[in-house]
């Protein structure tokens, strides 16, 4: 049982690893605000935690099926409709149970999926760990007005927490600039942030065995907080782009990762990205609207 598993959890790995190479060089063009590339991560990160997908002749994985991988039908409710997976290792004769080709790559999986849950488990566990200290270091944060705290514990304005989130600043901390601040740790409480990096950071410890799969963990990390700067100076005003750079450039240390901190890595790409900030206009909200239906309906679609 753990050994079939392991076998397409590998399978959606190489399909999540193509996936986000793709996203990648979306996130590229420059036109395309980061707070509509945010939304394209779900894409390979849902390839790492779903195996199956809807048929489609429009999907990638439909043109890929012609030349390397192999599509396996689960599900077909109507004659024109079915749920499918995608198998690239294409190792096994049958699915349901695997049958493997051979007892070789029967005992390749078999040893390497043990490897593989112990090393999760083990990531997992750290993980937690991390994010359950991060939340002891401000238990004796003082209350100030609303979600607003205090602590000497941390160095920088931070949002920590995920079912009651607090904004978290620096005990001392004079800034004449808290509106900026509060604004931007109050966006990340309300898309949930801190808990879409700690699910994103739990899905890639799965699939830690792909180097891949790490470095789109830190491209959304960084999209997050890229995303996060524009909505502040979109509801704040093009106007205050320098005001907030600067802001940014006295906070530009952060705690840990579980938590969603003013400041962080990635300085200089937030500051140019702050400065060449512009508002979206409806003809352009529209564009990017179908732009990101179809590159959904291409990506997380499979082959027929």
């Amino acid at each position: 049982m753990l050994q079939e598993i392991f076998y397409w959890v590998f399978n959606m790995s190489i399909t999540a690893a193509l996936t986000g190479v793709i996203v990648s060089a979306v996130r590229k063009i420059q036109r395309i605000p980061r707070r509509v590339t945010v939304f394209l991560w779900i894409i390979p990160f849902f390839r790492m935690v779903i195996p199956f997908g809807l048929s489609s002749h429009f999907s990638l994985m439909w043109l890929l099926s012609r030349i390397t991988t192999k599509t396996v039908v689960i599900y077909e409710p109507y004659e024109d409709v079915s749920f499918t997976v995608t198998n690239s290792i294409m190792a096994a004769d049958e699915y349901f149970p695997i049958t493997y080709r051979t007892s070789a790559l029967e005992q390749v999986f078999t040893v390497a999926s043990v490897i593989w849950l112990a090393v999760f488990l083990a990531a997992a566990v750290m993980i937690m760990a991390i994010y359950l200290m991060s939340l002891r270091e401000i238990k004796d944060a003082k209350h100030v007005r609303g979600n607003v705290y205090i602590s000497d514990k941390v160095s920088t304005p931070g949002v920590y927490g995920i079912i009651k989130p607090k904004i978290v600043l620096p005990a001392g901390y004079d800034c004449c600039n808290q509106e900026l601040i509060l604004t931007h740790e109050q966006i990340h409480i309300r898309r949930a942030d801190n808990l879409w990096r700690l699910l994103a950071f739990l899905t890639a410890a799965l699939h830690w065995f792909n180097p891949l799969c790490w470095i789109f963990l830190t491209r959304l990390l960084a999209d997050i907080e890229l995303s996060c700067d524009e909505l502040v100076l979109a509801r704040l005003g093009e106007t205050r782009a320098k005001e907030y750079a600067c802001l940014l450039l006295e906070n530009c240390k952060r705690k840990n990762v579980v938590s969603s901190a003013f400041g962080g890595a990635k300085i200089k790409a937030r500051i140019k990205n702050i400065l060449s900030f512009r508002k979206i206009t409806a003809l352009s909200l529209t564009a990017f609207a179908v732009l990101l239906t179809v590159i959904f309906y291409v990506l997380l679609t499979n082959g027929g």
